[in-house]
């Protein structure tokens, strides 16, 4: 039995590759401007906070007015709020520099090659590629670079697709069916191939992903947005409860000194403004607002490297939430192309006699099951079959679900039983007693069982048999684990359907499906609330995939496809959806986790820098000075450097995504609470009372 390739794993890559890390600096410091800080509400605070408290220093230095604590503590204060956008800058601008390195490495393979023009059908013209227009047919012959996106409408050939996909392996790629689909740049290794053109020069498939890749990654999410108006709203609230309190240190300040026992005046630190600035920007939510871009563009550099080109972010988090995901049986549940394996006749056919019938009208068939068909015959009568003069050659339709041949009076039709029952009994004829019962048989060994019908008579069935990939109950397992619901695709008559689907471990099927079905289905899904997700590869899967919530199409399927799906696969890998789901997950569990973390971290803040506010005009507050640290001052500094050392510490997992697991949603809930939501209080617990303990010990408190 044929194994089947593991998982593509994602290309690695540094996290910070020097080139991108020197790019990612020069671009933090230009967005120190306002007008893009602006974009980000959280981090524009602090950008205000750090401008004021820059103001204040120069106050005090040029008027040379006495502080009660030393001005280096507030010229502290500022560098490290100037730190705390800097490393938020820098986060977004990594995550961007890598999205442009990919872009780069994309507009690397797009280069002008020579073209061999079709004339006419007869004559071959030599032009440059960049001359090349929608409808044009070229020639590509074994060694010629493919010259543009195009599909193949004739021959057959292995195909280099390295460069797009960085897949050594060759692929085969024919005219007909659903891989005739070929891109630009790629390399033609055997045989002849004509290829009609279907993008021309700054609209082919590589200029729109390099335009997508370039483009996407300054789009945000709904639930992005959503977030950022819930973190402005926090902001906001912050800000209310911190300013009131200028006022009431005041206040507290003159209360305080009004007692006779008091020797010398008091003062808090809650009237210095810095102080104020730093106790708001240490309660915000500056990690994850620092963090929250960086990790959607991060969400599109990770589906890249799964060699998956996204139209927007909103693609990659909507497969996060899908529930239903609809998988075409051939391909990806099954090996490929299913094979006919024998001839079965009825009444007074015989074996060879339905064979030609069947080899008759799949003459013309292009697709691997009509070759099968032919292969079968072949070994069986040992003997070729041509069309015959002035024949008429009826295609085969997704609408019809048939083909076949009319010559000389004579019409020979094969397809789904249905179907040919159908055409039998419009041409007045009667249908074999034994015909369900043979059907039946077929379809419950799990094999697909094509009628042939001989002008009004039934001659026969023809088995199609699937071979079921290995380990796909696994797949689907693991995706039932994830709380998604699984449905099978497929044109094969219900009892095929349920054979495959039982044995595959799918939760639903669709049989006898039908463009109009497919599109139906998932109306009536997304009418009950549900997302969808689809995988198609073929024109007729353009409908469905443009109603489908996450739409994954192939490279290597039709251009009608590619344009109506928001996602297009580079490895033309079937079960890649599964891959594009768990990705998505991974993006929102870490805008999940993040934003717990983020939340945890304002409680152990909270109780390093109030005591440290108030300590020495309400004396009471001692109750919740917990942490024990050196001084008001120290408590200060040591929480805001530890909320601008945090952001940086939290690159990488913003970048690589917290590490997803199939859990259910509560278990999900519980495991994100118990790391990040009780992780978010310990460690500032520990890290900011570590950096006062070095502080002191370096003398650089009082």
């Amino acid at each position: 039995m044929q194994q089947q390739p593991p998982p593509r794993r994602l290309k690695a890559r540094a996290l910070f590759e020097t080139e991108t890390v020197i790019v990612a600096l020069k671009n933090a410091f230009i967005m120190f401007r306002p007008d893009i800080q602006w974009k980000n509400p959280v981090m524009f605070v602090v950008e205000v906070g750090f401008i004021l408290t820059f103001l204040f220093i120069l106050q005090k230095a040029w008027g040379g007015e006495q502080t009660e604590v030393p001005i280096t503590y507030f010229i502290a204060l500022d560098v490290w709020l100037f730190l705390t956008i800097l490393f938020a800058n820098f986060a977004t601008a990594l995550a961007e520099a890598r999205g442009k390195a990919q872009a780069d490495s994309l507009r690397r393979t797009r280069t002008d090659t020579i073209a061999y023009r079709l004339n006419n059908g007869e004559t071959i013209e030599q032009i440059s590629s960049a001359l090349l227009k929608r409808g044009d047919k070229v020639v590509v012959e074994a060694t010629q670079t493919i010259p543009g996106d195009g599909e193949i409408v004739e021959g057959v050939a292995y195909i280099d697709e390295s460069a797009i996909t960085g897949e050594s392996a060759p692929v085969i790629r024919e005219a007909g069916g659903d891989r005739s689909g070929v891109t630009g740049g790629t390399i033609v290794l055997s045989d002849r191939i004509i290829i009609r053109i279907t993008g021309s020069k700054g609209d082919s498939f590589l200029d729109r992903m390099i335009a997508l890749v370039e483009g996407a990654i300054r789009q945000r999410t709904p639930n992005e947005v959503a977030l950022s108006l819930v973190l402005s709203a926090f902001t906001l609230l912050f800000l209310i409860v911190v300013i009131p309190l200028w006022p009431m240190s005041y206040h507290a300040e003159q209360y305080m000194n009004g007692y006779p026992r008091i020797s010398q005046p008091l003062q808090s630190l809650g009237t210095d403004i810095p102080t104020l600035i730093a106790l708001l920007v240490c309660l915000i939510p500056t990690t994850i607002g620092a963090l929250l871009s960086a990790i959607g563009i991060a969400g599109m550099d990770r589906a890249l490297q799964a060699n998956i080109i996204a139209s927007s972010g909103k693609a990659v988090e909507l497969a996060g939430d899908v529930d239903i995901v609809l998988l075409d049986k051939t391909g990806t549940i099954t090996l490929g192309n299913r094979k006919a394996t024998k001839f079965y006749p009825v009444g007074k056919y015989s074996e060879n006699e339905l064979g030609k019938l069947a080899a008759l009208a799949s003459v013309s068939d292009i697709t691997p099951e009509g070759k099968s068909i032919l292969n079968l015959y072949k070994n069986l009568d040992k003997v070729d079959i041509s069309i015959p003069d002035n024949a008429k050659i009826m295609p085969f339709s997704a609408q019809k679900r048939m083909s076949g041949i009319d010559f000389e009076g004579q019409s020979i039709r094969k397809g789904a039983p249905d179907a040919i029952i159908k055409f039998v009994e419009a041409h007045h004829g009667s249908i074999p007693p034994e015909l369900h019962k043979l059907i039946d048989s077929i379809a419950t060994k799990g094999a697909t069982p094509l009628v042939v019908a001989d002008q009004n008579r039934i001659a026969g069935v023809i088995a199609l048999e699937d071979i079921l990939k290995p380990r796909m109950q696994e797949r689907f397992a693991r995706l039932r684990r994830m709380g998604l619901r699984t449905v099978m695709m497929t044109g094969d008559n219900p009892r095929t359907a349920a054979a495959i689907a039982a044995l595959a471990g799918v939760d639903d099927y669709i049989a006898e499906a039908t463009p109009e079905i497919k599109l139906n289905y998932i109306r009536k899904e997304q009418a009950e609330g549900k997302l969808v997700a689809m995988m198609g590869d073929g024109t007729n899967d353009a409908p469905a995939l443009a109603q489908a919530d996450v739409a994954l199409a192939m490279n290597a399927g039709t251009d009608a496809a590619k344009e109506a799906a928001n996602m297009v696969d580079l490895d033309s890998d079937p079960t890649k959806l599964i891959e594009v789901v768990e990705i998505g997950k991974q993006l929102l569990i870490t805008r999940g986790a993040l934003t717990t973390f983020s939340i945890a971290n304002d409680i152990a803040k909270y109780f390093a820098i109030i005591p440290a506010l108030f300590a020495s005009t309400l004396p009471w507050l001692v109750v919740i000075d917990v942490m024990h640290l050196h001084s008001p001052t120290s408590a200060i500094l040591s929480a805001i450097i530890f909320n601008a050392l945090i952001i940086p510490a939290l690159i990488p997992v913003a970048l690589k995504g917290v590490r997803y697991q199939a859990l259910g949603a509560d278990a999900l809930l519980r495991r994100n609470l118990l790391i990040w939501g009780l992780g978010g209080i310990i460690l500032p617990f520990m890290g900011i009372k570590l950096i006062d303990m070095i502080m002191v010990s370096l003398n650089l408190v009082s």
